[in-house]
Formats: structure tokens, C-alpha cells, sequence
């Protein structure tokens, strides 16, 4: 096994996404394993009690929040703001001016289309899905961002889903699906899309093959090779992948998609049964056919390529990010108690570790998306049944409530920080159909006194 070497706790990650961004070192986090997650010190963490800001969220003392797009807005370029308001990415322009690309994890089926754009820009004219680009201005001051415009960027996909940044100013974004000409689409769907962050209008829809047709959900760079991870979100059998590229940050050259696997433990089984703080040395077996006609009627053809193989096997991987020279994802209902797990991966060792295990739902109840502050602190997006939270991680592995849905019982999606860290933007998802009246996707900015906890 690897040894790991423990970091400060401010790492400069360097220029990501245009930007020098300060990462933390989570090293030091101690899984809750068998405990309740809540502080061990005297020191209380977070920020405090939550309480109603207004009709949408619940937030500590001094938190201020706007809103900053709802579902049926109309858009800049005259398109009311399409639902399902899911990951997103944040790209800075300049000192006062981000964008932000969002997906939208929408559902429709092959016989009731609802495009987002003309049919010579789509991938699928039948497909609903896809992103929307919106520009801000920030505020010297504290107060709300200003929309300056929004549009739509991408579509003719479907249930876009999450996806994540590139060093080179691109939102990837992954269709949560394998579905395709079976199912009455014209073409076939479970791809990542390619996004840029400085295109003005929607420009054509092309896939990214050779990264794999399976249920994507997130995916992270690391920057200093261009390898891009990816989650796959399946139920008990879901693998961890990445892509190597052939050319550099071109990813539409092709390249070779691999799946994660535990060196001297082929086919392991890392849902249940683990101990966290245990590292162990992985290797990558690769997928022959990334992109298999069986897809169609097997969900899980990519994932059954890399099993065979002796890759491992995880639950529902969800959110992915890049920080402290590792990768961070979360297996959405992985661990003993079903109820969500925390894995570091670490490129340069080859290492794999268990970092956090939720042993009840009072502490963290099925983590998805992940944000990591410019202050080094982990914010993960809560999605389960009933209220969903935004929740905070200290280093020591202490989690605290840091935002409450009161508006509904749907999901926190996209969260990510402004490069200042002063700004946090967030999704509250909406419905994923058509329900009449039924529940608005909003995207919403949140600003307050960072400086007194751990985001």
C-alpha cells in the first residue's frame, strides 16, 4: 500500500476553469463510521441553527439568499427557462462577471418531444434535455448577483443529469441514461456532451463515444493530466471510470475508457463492508467496447465489460470533484446503512480510500454533488425523501446542516462557489415531468459570513 503523506490544510490547487482556485487538503478526514457525525470538541462547527430566509430556503444566522432563475422564465434568447434544474459549473470571465452552465435533468419521452433548440443543433430533434448558459454580474458589495442574460446552450439529449468542468473552459455534461432507437429516440442516448463556457448561443450537439454509454452522472479532470473521471449512477452495480484522451484537452480525438479496479482483489465489492481510512493500491482494467449495441437493452454493458475484468464493483456513484490533487466522489446509497459514502482517489499513488460513511440519516442521508469553498471546505448537496439539505464537512469528518429545502421535498443540485468565494450558487431541482402546476426548478445565490465556519 501506498503511503500517504498528510497536507496542510490549504492546498493552491493552481489554474482550474480559468482561475487560481485554493483547494482544500481533506486528508485529514476522519470517518463518522459507527458514530453520529457531529462534533467531537467542545468547539461547535458550522454556523448554527437554521431558520426560514424566505419561501425557499432555511439558512444560519446572516445568510442572505436571491433568486436568481425559476423554470418558465423567459430567457434572453426569448426561450422560457426549461425544468429539471440539475449540475452546473461556474466559469469566471472576468473580476465581477461568471457564467454559469446548468443542466437540466429533464424527462420526456420519444413520442411527446419537447426540444430546446432547432433540429439542426440537436443531437436527438426528439430530445428534451440539455443545458442553459447563465452570465452574472457579482456585486462589490454584499447583495444579489445580477442576471445579465441566460440562454440555451446544448440540446437534443436527454436527462442531463450531472457532469463537471475542464481546465480548458468546457462543462461536460452526462446524460443519466442508456436508453435509445428501442425505446423510439432517433438516435442512440447515455453520452457526455461537450459544452463551451464562452459560446453565446446553442451550437450542435455531438457525443463523446469513446467516454462511455452507461448511466453517467459526474465527471472531474484532473489538470495536470487532462484523464477525466467519471461516475456511474446504477443502482448496486456502478463502476468508477476514467478517460484517457488521445490528444490533450480534445477529447473528441477519442482515447480509452477504464474501470477502476482493487489490485489483488478482482471484482471486489466496496458497497458494504468497508473500513474507512484503509487505502488500498488500484489498477485499471480497460473497456473494449465503450460503446456497445447492447446498450439499448443492457444497462449495464459498459459495467459488465470492466466487472469481468476485475474491476469493482460500487453503488449509485454520484457526485465527483477535483481537489487537493484526488478526486472525491460519493456513492449515493453506498455503506452498512445504505445511506452514503465518501471515496478519495488519488492519481499520483494510485490509492483508493474510504474518507466518510454516513451511519444515519440524521447525519447525511444519500450525498450526491459535491462543491469544495475556496476556504477548503466540503459542501455536499443532500438527495433522499423528505428535506433535502445542503451540509457542510470539516477535515475531522464533522458534518453540519448548512441549508434546508423548505419549498419542497425535492433535491439541492449544481452547487458551486464563486472564485472569491463569496457567492454560492445552488439548484433546487424541480420536477422531472410534466405535473401541471407541480414543482419549479429555481437557481439560487447564497452570500453571508463565510469567515465564521468551515465553508
Amino acid at each position: 500500500m501506498s503511503d500517504i503523506p498528510r497536507r496542510d490544510f490549504l492546498f493552491r490547487a493552481g489554474a482550474y476553469a480559468g482561475t487560481a482556485a485554493i483547494a482544500p487538503s481533506l486528508a485529514g478526514l476522519l470517518a463518522c463510521n459507527g458514530s453520529s457525525g457531529r462534533p467531537t470538541s467542545a468547539r461547535a462547527v458550522g454556523y448554527g441553527p437554521l431558520t426560514p430566509r424566505g419561501p425557499e430556503l432555511a439558512l444560519p444566522d446572516g445568510f442572505e439568499y436571491a433568486v436568481l432563475s425559476v423554470e418558465g422564465q423567459p430567457m434572453s434568447d426569448g426561450s422560457p427557462t426549461p425544468r429539471a434544474h440539475d449540475g452546473m459549473g461556474l466559469f469566471p470571465v472576468s473580476e465581477d462577471v461568471v457564467r454559469l452552465v446548468r443542466n437540466h435533468e429533464i424527462q420526456t419521452s420519444a413520442s411527446e418531444p419537447e426540444p430546446l433548440v432547432a433540429a439542426d443543433l440537436a443531437y436527438d430533434p426528439l430530445g428534451g434535455g440539455g443545458t442553459t448558459t447563465l452570465e452574472l454580474r457579482l456585486p462589490a458589495d454584499a447583495g444579489p448577483p445580477e442576471l445579465v442574460r441566460d440562454f440555451v446552450s446544448l440540446g437534443g439529449t436527454i436527462i442531463n443529469c450531472a457532469g463537471g468542468i475542464t481546465p480548458w473552459r468546457s462543462w461536460l455534461t452526462c446524460e443519466e441514461t442508456n436508453q435509445g432507437t428501442t425505446r423510439g429516440w432517433s438516435v442512440p442516448h447515455g453520452y457526455i456532451f461537450e459544452v463551451s463556457a464562452d459560446a453565446d448561443r446553442a451550437e450542435p450537439a455531438r457525443p463523446l463515444r469513446d467516454m462511455g454509454r452507461f448511466t453517467h452522472e459526474a465527471v472531474a479532470v484532473d489538470p495536470a493530466t487532462g484523464i477525466v473521471y467519471e461516475t456511474e449512477d446504477w443502482n448496486r452495480r456502478a463502476g468508477f471510470y476514467r478517460f484517457r484522451p488521445d490528444t490533450p484537452r480534445v477529447l473528441a480525438d477519442g482515447g480509452t475508457l477504464e474501470m477502476l479496479a482493487v489490485v489483488g482483489r478482482p471484482q471486489v465489492d466496496l458497497r458494504i463492508g468497508q473500513q474507512p481510512g484503509v487505502w488500498m493500491d488500484v489498477a485499471w482494467v480497460e473497456i473494449p467496447d465503450p460503446d456497445p449495441d447492447s446498450a439499448d437493452r443492457n444497462v449495464s454493458a459498459v459495467f459488465e465489460q470492466g466487472y469481468e475484468a476485475g474491476g469493482a464493483r460500487f453503488s449509485r456513484l454520484e457526485g465527483c470533484f477535483y481537489a487537493d490533487e484526488s478526486i472525491y466522489f460519493t456513492a449515493t446509497d453506498g455503506g452498512d446503512a445504505q445511506l452514503g459514502q465518501v471515496w478519495r482517489y488519488v492519481p499520483a499513488t494510485e490509492s483508493l480510500t474510504l474518507v466518510f460513511e454516513s451511519p444515519s440519516e440524521d447525519v447525511l442521508s444519500h450525498p450526491d454533488n459535491l462543491a469544495i469553498s475556496p476556504r477548503g471546505g466540503l459542501l455536499i448537496c443532500e438527495d433522499n425523501e423528505g428535506v433535502s439539505h445542503l451540509h457542510g464537512m470539516t477535515p475531522t469528518g464533522d458534518i453540519f446542516p448548512f441549508a434546508a429545502n423548505v419549498l419542497n421535498e425535492r433535491e439541492f443540485a449544481g452547487a458551486c462557489f464563486s472564485p472569491d468565494g463569496r457567492y454560492l450558487f445552488v439548484n433546487i431541482q424541480g420536477d422531472l415531468i410534466p405535473r401541471g402546476p407541480g414543482n419549479l426548478g429555481y437557481t439560487l445565490a447564497i452570500w453571508g459570513p463565510w469567515e465564521d465556519g468551515e465553508l
